[in-house]
């Protein structure tokens, strides 16, 4: 039994397919199952049942799970404990939602990877909802980052690092753009474009239309961030999304950001951990640079904004003085 042979199996419990494992470790599909099939004939038992494309764990796959995790942290420690002139080294393993690991983190994942080339990281990106408790506790992440509401807990450290503002989009050929203010109940007749039911920015917002006694006509669901955007970009109707991810849509006219009443509120990105986990040289390092660099961008883009304030509003008072 081979620490990689189980970093594998790890894994494919995390993804339910040797084809996603294979994509994130970088191994050739046929290497995964070698290295699935090795382990299940070494322990004498199936640790996979193979349904068609899908993997579904076993019982004795769930027994030695347990025992991976355990192995697999100990040897990150026997890793970081062995004298390597002070470089982190070792893997890790991160969860985050869609938003973070496509539009924040690949700035982060590069500086990194530049700066620490013996530290491998491997992305779960997560189901929106996810406890972020039980998956820091039961060793599935070894840090993570969400994008809530602020909360508290009493197991998990979480860091703010940013507010990240969620808008209400759609094409610029959409009726409600032409409005200049939009009602809550003006989305009583729409088709809202929404992200699954768990995404804490769709439950803070259909919170809020239920306040106002408002029920969208329809609602699509997609799990997908970009599907959603592309539907915007359509017409087929109203988007909400944060906006990080439409900025590029926005600035470049294809997406109007609709001015609601009673409707204007952010996320905040935190960075998560558990209090009882031991932190690595090379965890710390991620944790470090992660707060650092969001923190820097978030501040370039409140400066970027302050800028844009000022010339609009010099752009106001030339028309002013013309008129």
């Amino acid at each position: 039994m081979e620490i990689r042979q189980l970093h594998t199996f790890r894994e494919v419990t995390r993804t339910m397919s040797f084809t996603r494992t294979a994509q994130a470790l970088n191994y050739a599909q046929s290497s995964v199952s070698a290295q699935i099939q090795a382990l299940e004939e070494e322990l004498g038992v199936t640790l996979f049942d193979r349904l068609g494309r899908r993997v579904v764990l076993t019982g004795a796959g769930q027994r030695l799970l347990e025992y991976a995790e355990k192995i697999l942290a100990l040897a990150d420690e026997a890793l970081a404990a062995v004298p390597n002139h002070g470089e982190p080294v070792g893997l890790l393993t991160i969860g985050a939602p869609e938003t973070l690991c496509a539009y924040r983190l690949p700035a982060v994942v590069n500086a990194f990877r530049s700066q620490f080339p013996k530290v491998d990281i491997v992305f779960c990106p997560s189901l929106n909802g996810v406890n972020w408790s039980t998956l820091l506790s039961d060793g599935l992440a070894d840090a993570a980052l969400s994008l809530s509401e602020p909360f508290h807990s009493s197991t998990v450290n979480v860091k703010f690092l940013r507010s990240e503002p969620i808008l209400v989009v759609a094409a610029p050929s959409h009726h409600l753009a032409q409005l200049d203010n939009v009602m809550l109940e003006d989305f009583q007749t729409e088709t809202m474009l929404l992200t699954e039911a768990g995404c804490p920015y769709r439950r803070r917002f259909i919170r809020t239309l239920r306040s106002a006694a408002v029920s969208p006509a329809n609602i699509l669901e997609f799990h997908s961030l970009e599907a959603i955007k592309q539907c915007a970009l359509t017409g087929m109707g109203v988007a909400v999304l944060p906006q990080v991810v439409v900025q590029p849509e926005l600035n470049a006219g294809r997406l109007v950001s609709l001015q609601v009443d009673g409707l204007e509120f952010n996320m905040a990105t935190q960075l998560l951990w558990h209090k009882d986990k031991w932190i690595s040289p090379a965890l710390q390092a991620f944790l470090e640079m992660t707060e650092e660099m969001l923190g820097q961008i978030a501040a370039e883009e409140a400066e970027e904004q302050v800028k844009e304030r000022q010339i609009e509003e010099k752009k106001a008072q030339r028309v002013l003085m013309a008129a």
